[in-house]
């Protein structure tokens, strides 16, 4: 498969996340944003689990448990608590920020080198979609700023340590996601039977919504998404990352009826130039012809186990 294809389907996961905070806000039930990220996490990597029939191995065991915490227990209550807070696309705002965390991240953990490309496609993406999810008629709410920059930080650290561990031999991508997924469900299982316990009422517009993120939000999105992060240098997916916000405010514009000012229209096409541009700008450089090959900063690191 080559690079183009892997880019276009790692783009399905945040395109499918994106539409997280209308299906939170339109079918599930209100002042449960624990009970919802478990139900997104634990019956898809039980499923994944499954259908792989793989097991971690090992130090894997505590792997998975980690990097489920960071890319799962702590970012889907978070999350959907941003997602309650604040209104539409808002809730994605300091999504624009993940790229250049994880470009950081990336330089100090797996020793990425910084491009000065890639940098700037990161800035502007930043910019773009502020512009974008921060229209005149935005309601910023504290708490829901803090979860949404809370769980930002956590799915970038996520992104460097699954690109520093890799993926065990002979587990695919399936199973990895499974892995994952179910550990960080288990991480939100306690908190949300404590601290919240389960909805009173439970309807068949929630089932619907639940069933969406559990598949396409959830097995699926995160199947595609660490299959990227592996394959492609790690500021390339966090560029991808950046659709999520410019599709839940697209939804909130085509469904819930928001407005959407020349300025979002900038920011908008600010985001998409970033976002393409830095795919190009992440691109390995070709040696030329008889020149001797190096080993690729961006290759996948060594499984320690």
């Amino acid at each position: 498969m080559n690079r183009s294809t892997t880019v276009l389907l790692t783009a399905l996961a945040p395109i499918a996340w994106g539409t997280t905070y209308l299906v939170t806000t339109s079918l599930l039930p209100p002042g449960h944003p624990l009970f919802a990220g478990l139900m997104r996490a634990l019956p898809a990597g039980l499923l994944a689990v499954a259908i792989s029939r793989k097991l971690p191995q090992g130090t894997w065991w505590l792997k998975s448990l980690a990097l489920g915490a960071l890319n799962i227990g702590a970012f889907f209550p978070l999350l959907f608590l941003a997602a309650e807070r604040l209104p539409g696309g808002v809730a994605a705002a300091v999504a624009g920020v993940q790229p250049l965390l994880v470009l950081a991240l990336g330089a100090l953990v797996v020793h990425e080198r910084i491009r000065a490309t890639t940098a700037a496609a990161a800035l502007a993406g930043a910019g773009g979609v502020a512009l974008v999810v921060l229209g005149p008629a935005a309601e910023l709410d504290t708490v829901g700023i803090v979860a949404a920059i809370g769980g930002v930080t956590a799915t970038a650290f996520g992104m460097i340590l699954t690109k520093r561990w890799g993926r065990p031999e002979g587990v695919g991508p399936v199973a990895y996601a499974g892995w994952q997924l179910t550990g960080g469900g288990l991480v939100i299982l306690p908190l949300a039977l404590l601290l919240e316990g389960v909805p009173s009422q439970i309807d068949g517009s929630a089932l619907l919504g639940y069933l969406w993120l559990a598949t396409g939000g959830g097995i699926v999105a995160y199947t595609l998404w660490f299959r990227g992060i592996q394959k492609l240098p790690v500021i390339a997916p966090g560029l991808l990352a950046l659709l999520s916000p410019i599709v839940a405010t697209l939804l909130g514009i085509v469904v819930a009826g928001e407005s959407f000012t020349s300025v979002q229209v900038a920011g908008f096409v600010i985001t998409i130039a970033a976002l393409i541009g830095g795919q190009f700008a992440a691109r390995p450089r070709q040696l030329p012809a008889g020149a001797p090959a190096r080993r690729s900063a961006s290759a996948p690191q060594p499984i320690r186990r």
